[in-house]
């Protein structure tokens, strides 16, 4: 493998390796915690972690793209041409859930705390966290087949 090559899979990567992380995070413990925030503190919580979210997983998420999209444009054949386009399906799969599934409920819970809607996110989120960690085992793969 070129160094090239190496260097994109391996900052592929990373940026997938970091959400995953996040995302099993938010999943097991930021999430559930909302309930635990209360309601006089709750608008303010929620707008600061909306902007502050935003801060974390906004770089990541924008490499990650990236980078998914630089593959399979010129090096789905290193890469592998099926884990490219599981990652890309895996890669839609997870924007499409965020746009769609969590931020309505974040919207939603941006004027008060609503139990029913935070469960909700709680449960819809598992999509996310179903799709990220695939992609890294994929993002995985991709470097293990490039080598």
């Amino acid at each position: 493998m070129d160094s090239t090559t190496s260097l994109l899979l391996s900052i592929h990567l990373a940026a997938t390796a970091a959400m995953v992380g996040l995302i099993w995070f938010v999943q097991l413990v930021h999430y559930p915690l909302f309930a635990r925030v209360g309601a006089a503190e709750f608008v303010d919580y929620e707008a600061a972690h909306t902007r502050l979210t935003a801060y974390v997983v906004g770089p990541a998420m924008a490499v990650e793209g990236v980078a998914a999209l630089i593959i399979a444009g010129w090096f789905r054949a290193q890469a592998g041409l099926g884990l490219t386009l599981a990652g890309l399906v895996l890669l839609a799969l997870v924007h499409v859930s965020t746009v769609s599934l969590q931020v309505p409920a974040h919207r939603r819970l941006a004027s008060g705390f609503d139990d029913a809607v935070a469960k909700r996110l709680v449960r819809s989120n598992w999509i996310r966290t179903a799709g990220w960690t695939a992609r890294g085992g994929v993002a995985v793969a991709m470097l293990t087949v490039a080598t």
